[in-house]
């Protein structure tokens, strides 16, 4: 309600300003007519001024804001896969049957184009494997999950993170699995039920993980060349990672 009484104290205050000055011009010069031209020119300029203040300007404030947005994302996104992503990404490509075909679709070159990194995202998004947990340290990678829980939890007050819905979906993935290991006692001897249960949370969070490096990794071509080369050199997808440039 105090906002609305200031608007309209403003609007009414300079609606007073520019009737003044009207008078002013008039109490000097006596005419009318040179008054009204000019009045109805700036009423034509109006619509252009709208245009230009309101969309165009608004717009490029917004892309603007949305870019560093955009770039801060990233950071937390990188954060994210140097604390506890590509650890995630190693531990649980080893259990998927169909490993060799998703090594074959993200294996990230240095002269991937565009198409090739649409090509690698349709397949993360579309991931038709299952894990086998019973080839899957699970106790291991509870330890990881509890270990870096503190990590995602301030990676969540980023007030950011919920603006990306991708990489948030990948969080709660990654919380969901988490606490569903802590909540067992035991890992050891665990029923085929409840490893084919794991096992869907465990392609949950293995499918948001390849969808958002997928894109990170595309992010970094784009705009930091250095680490996306040391990335191509090193990652989980290939046959023989060293960061080692032997050529």
């Amino acid at each position: 309600m105090q906002r609305l009484r200031t608007f309209i104290l403003l609007a009414g205050l300079f609606a007073a300003t520019s009737a003044l000055i009207y008078l002013i011009h008039y109490a000097i010069f006596q005419d009318t007519h040179h008054i009204f031209i000019y009045m109805i020119g700036d009423f034509a300029f109006l619509p252009l001024e709208v245009f230009l203040v309101v969309i165009v300007i608004e717009r490029i404030l917004s892309y603007r804001e949305k870019r560093a947005i955009r770039e801060k994302m990233n950071m937390v996104v990188g954060a994210f896969f140097s604390e506890i992503g590509d650890k995630l990404l190693r531990g649980l490509l080893g259990c998927f049957q169909g490993r060799d075909e998703i090594k074959q679709n993200l294996s990230v070159l240095p002269d991937w184009k565009h198409s090739d990194f649409q090509k690698a995202m349709r397949f993360a998004s579309n991931l038709q494997y299952m894990p086998n947990c019973q080839e899957l340290d699970l106790e291991e990678l509870r330890t990881l999950l509890l270990e870096k829980r503190q990590f995602l939890v301030t990676l969540l007050e980023s007030p950011n993170v919920l603006e990306h819905e991708r990489f948030t979906d990948l969080l709660w993935a990654t919380f969901h699995l988490s606490e569903e290991l802590e909540a067992r006692a035991s890992l050891d001897d665990l029923p085929e039920s409840d490893l084919g249960h794991i096992a869907v949370d465990i392609e949950r969070l293995f499918s948001s993980l390849i969808v958002e490096w997928v894109a990170y990794v595309e992010h970094l071509q784009s705009n930091y060349p250095y680490l996306f080369s040391l990335l191509t050199r090193i990652h989980q997808f290939q046959e023989h990672p060293s960061a080692v440039v032997s050529t």
